[in-house]
């Protein structure tokens, strides 16, 4: 997990952690109860593929202030150890607090940033390029959360320039999607990933996926307490990799990383990453506190 300066995409995700994925066993989008996966005897039919687990927090509009960043930053550092799992870690943060957080973690983690612009210079008062992110050795960039979705307006189109033009940096994209409660409970958590993923990945080539993750999100679980069942959450990253296949194809479908976000907690955090199709944690306010981020950084094998 370093944080090298040089243009050079990072390197394809090494095989760590051995998961199966399910996708190829669902049949339909309905509700979580219909399409969660069965494993029965087609498990030892279906190939195992190996994606490195992926620990990740969202900072949003937090801290306050550059030394309450500093020491939230090296505190969390700090939990990384020889004994944490082999895992990539990386901080979403303020822009402004990007180069402290980059030198408090050192080489123990990464750190991205919350949001960029599709464009590159011009006339576009308080954006953030990608070439200026990159300038200081930012890798990785969220997209698509829901919170600028929402609160912001931004619409798949804007994220999927955001995407596209992150990856012709040669810089990397957490995709983030997700459905909201409403939708949830209308049963249609699928047929929104799908709408997401096919627009937010649209005019991005195979060959530059393995600088892309997924992020699944509910959008009734961040923020809220409430946690999608490991086996909802399971449910639907299996779904999104059967979308990704139909994009692409499978061999696509099971390289990419999809991680799940929503109030993870270091009590969930086992239970979700035993789960074949969930590669690793979005987190949100748990990773303002560095003893509970430090835990879901180091998750225990179930």
């Amino acid at each position: 997990n370093n944080m090298s300066t040089n243009k050079s995409p990072l390197p394809r995700p090494l095989p760590v952690v051995m998961k199966l994925s399910a996708f190829a066993l669902l049949a339909s989008v309905g509700s979580a109860a219909a399409f969660a996966p069965s494993f029965g005897d087609s498990r030892a039919a279906t190939r195992l593929f190996a994606r490195k687990p992926f620990i990740s927090g969202n900072w949003k509009l937090n801290p306050q202030t550059r030394d309450e960043a500093v020491t939230l930053a090296e505190d969390i550092a700090a939990s990384v150890t020889g004994d944490s799992p082999d895992a990539d870690i990386a901080l979403f943060v303020p822009y402004v607090f990007i180069e402290s957080a980059m030198a408090s973690v050192g080489d123990k983690l990464m750190v991205g940033a919350e949001g960029v612009c599709p464009e590159i210079n011009g006339a576009f008062t308080g954006a953030v390029s990608t070439s200026m992110l990159d300038s200081l050795g930012v890798k990785w960039a969220l997209a698509g959360h829901s919170e600028r979705r929402v609160i912001f307006g931004e619409t798949d189109e804007y994220i999927n320039g955001q995407c596209k033009k992150l990856i012709d940096q040669g810089m990397s994209v957490m995709l983030c999607i997700g459905e909201s409660e409403t939708e949830y409970e209308q049963n249609l958590a699928g047929a929104v990933c799908a709408v997401q993923l096919k627009k937010g990945l649209a005019g991005i080539a195979k060959e530059d996926l393995d600088r892309v993750a997924i992020a699944y999100e509910p959008v009734w679980a961040i923020g809220t307490g409430k946690v999608a069942t490991p086996e909802v959450a399971q449910s639907v990253h299996a779904q999104c990799r059967k979308i990704i296949s139909d994009i692409y194809d499978e061999e696509a479908a099971e390289a990419m990383r999809i991680l799940y976000g929503g109030s993870v907690t270091p009590e969930s955090v086992d239970e979700l990453m035993a789960q074949p199709d969930i590669d690793g944690c979005l987190v949100g306010g748990a990773s303002l506190d560095s003893t509970k981020f430090g835990r879901i950084i180091n998750f225990q094998e179930v």
